[in-house]
């Protein structure tokens, strides 16, 4: 398949009107991966909610609420960007799913003025939604005791994950739940998928079991979300994700579901990355190429040094990820040579090659020359909702691209927005 990225869209062109590091979004990209979920929910009683922690710009979720997707939101913040990209709070149906192990900031506040359906992870958040007067429908996440994510520092479900009401003590926070008057109508919980989807499919079976001998004791239960997870292939030579088995799990998961509770159970999924991670990339100059001589220390490498950093892409430094990476321009024609990627951070950390042991993994790339081009793939998903101003610097802008037509739908931010809530007001003593 074409990429859209490099060969209809002239990076240049957007570089010299916004500058340097940029995201570029694809909206071709994000619809196909959008159908590509859609074709196997098969309809009735079953839902995808697009959680909007992976990227949360305004342009992406009005695409993914004009597709009819719902949304899971980890933040007071998070429900109130979904509610101004047009989606409704409330509970029928309940759109947008407030999830939380924490109630920080004004998530409280949200919850009472937008009426979204709270998700809770313990069963002191229920005091606490008792004490600030809500008394209506809540979610209880789960830790079902298995599961994992995509690498070791994605934990999501197992003893060391510190996600929802962990299994054994389900039953306390029920009855925490039925002394407050307050119906439990969604169960949810999100085990990770590991990197392979046949993995995912297998602990969707395995929930399905799990939450069948749950369903006797929730008489209002209406829904259960079986969590996010679906991998994205980061590696170019990686064979594509095929979902439709994953379709036949949601059926059966819907049909053994109903018929144990009695009526009609409503199966939800919550993909994230698996919609966004290839709808972007980041695209960074070339500043200088440097070299390193072998001595005792190591061997010497060769570093390609551009102006983007982990302020903008942070995934590589903190658990060593993989992002293919492509040279734009007439260099890209140029003989490979393995080369080091590194950001302009005062940091050693600030590295885009590394593997998954936090080492130095040179790339095989074309030699660049000052000036060139560097795209950086698959960087739609924990990328840009992540960035930092770390050293100060701002945050890059992002750029939407639907067909021909261009459009800045996030600005570089400056100093003035850096500094913005900066102070210095007495407090009482």
């Amino acid at each position: 398949m074409p990429d859209p990225f490099s060969e209809s869209i002239d990076l240049e062109s957007i570089a010299t009107q916004v500058g340097t590091p940029f995201f570029l979004f694809s909206a071709e990209v994000l619809r196909r991966r959008i159908a590509a979920v859609k074709k196997v929910m098969p309809g009735g009683d079953v839902q995808a909610r697009y959680a909007m922690k992976a990227c949360s710009t305004r342009r992406l979720l009005e695409e993914v609420r004009e597709a009819g997707l719902w949304i899971d939101a980890v933040s007071g913040n998070e429900v109130l960007r979904a509610c101004r990209a047009g989606f409704v709070g409330g509970h029928q149906p309940p759109a947008i799913l407030y999830t939380a192990d924490v109630f920080r900031d004004n998530a409280i506040e949200v919850i009472l003025s937008t009426g979204v359906l709270p998700n809770i992870g313990s069963e002191a958040m229920i005091e606490q939604l008792v004490e600030a007067g809500y008394d209506g429908p809540i979610g209880i996440r789960v830790n079902p005791g298995f599961g994992h994510g995509h690498v070791r520092e994605c934990d999501t479900g197992g003893p060391s994950s510190k996600h929802g009401v962990w299994h054994e003590s389900l039953e306390v926070a029920r009855r925490a739940a039925d002394a407050a008057a307050m119906p439990v109508t969604l169960l949810h919980t999100h085990i990770g998928s590991g990197p392979q989807i046949e993995e995912f499919n297998q602990n969707m079976a395995r929930l399905v079991d799990f939450f069948g001998a749950l369903i006797p004791d929730y008489p209002d239960l209406e829904a259960i979300n079986l969590g996010g997870g679906i991998p994205h292939p980061y590696q170019p030579d990686a064979p594509p994700v095929d979902l439709a088995p994953l379709g036949k799990v949601i059926a059966d998961a819907q049909s053994q579901l109903s018929e144990r509770a009695g009526r009609a159970i409503r199966i939800e999924i919550e993909p994230g990355r698996y919609i966004v991670a290839p709808s972007a990339v980041l695209v960074t100059r070339v500043h200088d190429i440097k070299s390193t001589s072998e001595n005792d220390r190591g061997p010497g490498h060769k570093f390609v040094m551009v102006d983007a950093g982990f302020t903008d892409l942070v995934r590589p430094a903190m658990y060593g990820s993989y992002h293919h990476i492509t040279l734009h321009g007439a260099s890209a024609s140029a003989p490979t040579e393995p080369l080091v990627v590194a950001g302009p951070l005062c940091e050693s950390g600030d590295v885009f090659t590394r593997d998954a042991r936090d080492f130095l993994e040179p790339r095989q790339l074309p030699t660049p020359q000052r000036g060139d081009l560097l795209v950086l793939h698959d960087a739609g998903a924990y990328t840009a909702q992540m960035s930092s101003y770390y050293n100060s610097l701002g945050r890059a802008p992002q750029v939407w691209a639907d067909g021909d037509r261009l459009h800045l739908v996030t600005r570089r931010e400056g100093l003035e927005d850096i500094v913005a809530n900066e102070c210095f007001e007495q407090l009482q003593a």
